[in-house]
């Protein structure tokens, strides 16, 4: 419906806005003062960042209630992925705020989120430039294998601050007698990671013939 129509490009635009400011910042930043700009990205976009992550927790709404046609899991899979990442991993340990993987990382998010939210805002208005369909179906699955590896190397720069603080784990006391080793968790977790990048690839790949295919006969209309 126009309604929901409407409603879906004013949250593409939030983000466009959102992921654009960081991304500008990110760049002048480092123009301006090179390298030194690298250890405090997260101090400088960190709060726009996180609040861009939580608003992305809609488009999984959005599937569910039928007004996006992603599929489901894979986008539940990027978004719990980038969720868990930045939030338990990164928010939580000052340490690894400072490392230059959080600058590589949220390079990686933000490109792509820029091309990503061009696009849909273009194709909520009817607007389908075939230049633009094939960066974004393209690019993401280049992309998204060297964010998933920086998200990893993320969760291991981060495992000595939880083995030393203790951040997250748990030991209940008697009778329970059961601890939960945050640390095991996370180590897991990257097995996870790397599985779910499977259905992730394989699921761009469908889209990126599906959209491509799609774009050429509305270009062939036009």
């Amino acid at each position: 419906s126009f309604t929901m129509n409407t409603y879906l490009f004013i949250y593409d635009l939030m983000q466009f806005c959102g992921h654009s400011w960081i991304f500008t910042n990110m760049i002048v930043r480092f123009m301006s003062f090179g390298k030194d700009s690298l250890a405090d990205t997260f101090y400088s976009i960190g709060l726009v960042m996180r609040l861009c992550q939580l608003l992305s927790v809609l488009e999984i709404l959005h599937i569910l209630a039928g007004i996006d046609k992603s599929r489901l899991f894979p986008r539940f899979l990027q978004i719990t992925e980038r969720i868990i990442v930045l939030f338990v991993v990164i928010n939580s340990q000052e340490e690894v705020q400072g490392k230059y993987v959080v600058c590589v990382l949220f390079f990686l998010w933000n490109l792509l989120d820029v091309i990503r939210y061009t696009y849909n805002m273009l194709a909520r208005t009817g607007i389908y430039y075939l230049p633009l369909t094939w960066l974004n179906f393209s690019l993401c699955i280049l992309l998204y294998p060297l964010s998933v590896l920086a998200k990893a190397f993320a969760i291991c720069v981060s495992l000595p601050y939880f083995e030393s603080l203790g951040t997250y784990s748990i030991k209940l006391p008697f009778p329970f007698a059961f601890s939960i080793y945050f640390p095991y968790v996370l180590k897991v977790y990257l097995l996870v990671l790397f599985v779910g990048m499977y259905f992730i690839i394989q699921n761009l790949f469908s889209e990126r013939k599906a959209h491509l295919a799609t774009g050429n006969v509305k270009k062939k209309q036009s």
